[in-house]
């Protein structure tokens, strides 16, 4: 049995690199992606949270007022 299949059997497969002389694989750059997508999601419900805050939650519980 060769190498490569014996690897492949037993879960060892290595990640091809992006470019050759810079140390992330695909693996790593599908992971960023996923994780950054995230975030970016979290953010933007973030954003909204504090939109409703300063617009709608905060006037009614009389903590400011708005003008204009």
């Amino acid at each position: 049995m060769g190498d490569a299949k014996r690897r492949q059997q037993s879960g060892q497969v290595e990640s091809k690199r992006i470019v050759s002389w810079l140390p992330l694989t695909i693996a790593q750059s599908s992971e960023f992606v996923r994780v950054s997508t995230q975030f970016a999601w979290i953010g933007i419900g973030l954003l909204v949270l504090g939109w409703l805050t300063v617009r709608l939650i905060g006037p009614t519980f009389g903590w400011w007022q708005l003008v204009g």
